[in-house]
C-alpha cells in the first residue's frame, strides 16, 4: 500500500523525510509512479479526472483543510480532510483578532490615522458585545471557548444544535435567533449547497444595526454586492474578511479602497507540512487496518 503525493516541491520534500523516518511508503507526483495497482491513497489539492488509472485506490485526501476545490468523488472512494492541528489554532487565532478588532472599531482608527484625525469613540464592554459564530465544529468551539474567556456572550448556529458547554446554541431552522442577536456575526462554515451565498442581504438584514461580520469560512458564501450594501446602510459597521469572492480580490475592486472592510489574503492559517504529513500517515494506517481514516468526509453534507 502506497500514498501517492502531488503537491509543491517544498512540501513534498518534508512528507518524504517525515515518511522515510516512520519507514512508510510514499510516491511523489504521477509520473514517478512504477505501478498504479500499489497506490491506495491520493494526496493532493485536486486529484486527476479519471482517477480509474489506480485500480485499487480506496481514499483521496486532501492536503489542505477544506474539500470543497475536489470533485464528487466516486462511491467506493473515501474523501478525507487534513487534520493538522496547527489550522484549527491558527483560524481561532485570527478569528479572535479579527473580534477583538472590530470590538474596538480599529477599522474607524485606521481610517482616521490615515486622515491623521485623532478622534476618541465610547468603548462597549465585553459582556455588552453579543458574538454569533456560524458553523459550531472543531474550530468553531475553540473560538467560543476563548472568547468566552475574554467575557463575550456566545451564540452558536449549526445543523444539529448539539450542546456546547457556555455557548447558546441555536439549530439549523433557528438561524434568525442567532442573528438577531450577534452584534459580531463569524462565518466558520464549511462551504456546501446551503452555505453558498448565506451571506446576503436576507441575513444582514436581520442583524442588530451597526454590527461586524467576521468571515473565515469560505469566500463564495459572501456575496460581495450585498455585503457593500449593507455597510452602505449602516446594517453593518465593518467586515474584516479572510475570503472574498472571487479570489484572489482583483485590485481594482471596491473593497480594497472601503475603509469599512480589512482583508487578508486567505491566511487565517496554513497548513504545516510535517503536520500534514504525519495526519497522512494516520490515514493510510487506518485504511491498511481496514478501519475509517481520520479526518473523513460525509461527501453527500460536504464536511
Amino acid at each position: 500500500m502506497t500514498l501517492l503525493l502531488s503537491t509543491m516541491p517544498e512540501r513534498a520534500k518534508i512528507w518524504q523525510q517525515v515518511f522515510a523516518a516512520e519507514g512508510e511508503p510514499i510516491c511523489i507526483d504521477s509520473d514517478a509512479v512504477a505501478d498504479p495497482e500499489k497506490v491506495t491513497v491520493l494526496a493532493c489539492w485536486q486529484p486527476p479526472a479519471d482517477l480509474s488509472i489506480y485500480p485499487n485506490l480506496r481514499a483521496v485526501l486532501s492536503v489542505g483543510a477544506g474539500v470543497d476545490q475536489m470533485p464528487r468523488l466516486p462511491q467506493h472512494l473515501m474523501l478525507c480532510r487534513s487534520l493538522a492541528p496547527g489550522i484549527e489554532t491558527q483560524v481561532r487565532d485570527w478569528v479572535v483578532m479579527a473580534c477583538l478588532m472590530a470590538h474596538r472599531n480599529i477599522p474607524t482608527y485606521l481610517e482616521q490615522a490615515s486622515a491623521g484625525d485623532w478622534q476618541a469613540h465610547p468603548i462597549v464592554p465585553n459582556h455588552a458585545r453579543r458574538v454569533g459564530i456560524l458553523g459550531m465544529g472543531r474550530i468553531g468551539r475553540l473560538v467560543a471557548g476563548e472568547l468566552t474567556r475574554l467575557g463575550f456572550p456566545v451564540s452558536g448556529w449549526s445543523r444539529s444544535g448539539r450542546p456546547v458547554d457556555g455557548v447558546t446554541m441555536f439549530s439549523q431552522d433557528q438561524l434568525g435567533g442567532l442573528l438577531e442577536q450577534s452584534d459580531i456575526l463569524v462565518c466558520l462554515l464549511p462551504l456546501t449547497d446551503e452555505t453558498r451565498g448565506l451571506l446576503n442581504q436576507t441575513t444582514f438584514d436581520q442583524l442588530p444595526k451597526g454590527a461586524h461580520l467576521v468571515h473565515a469560512g469560505r469566500g463564495a458564501q459572501l456575496v460581495m454586492g450585498d455585503l457593500r450594501e449593507a455597510l452602505d446602510t449602516g446594517r453593518l459597521a465593518s467586515a474584516i474578511l479572510d475570503v472574498t469572492t472571487p479570489e484572489p480580490l482583483p485590485k481594482e475592486h471596491w473593497a480594497w479602497s472601503d475603509p469599512r472592510v480589512l482583508i487578508t489574503p486567505h491566511i487565517a492559517a496554513q497548513t504545516d507540512a510535517v503536520e500534514g504529513a504525519r495526519h497522512a500517515l494516520e490515514v493510510l494506517r487506518a485504511i491498511r487496518k481496514d478501519l475509517p481514516p481520520p479526518g473523513m468526509i460525509d461527501q453527500a453534507v460536504g464536511y
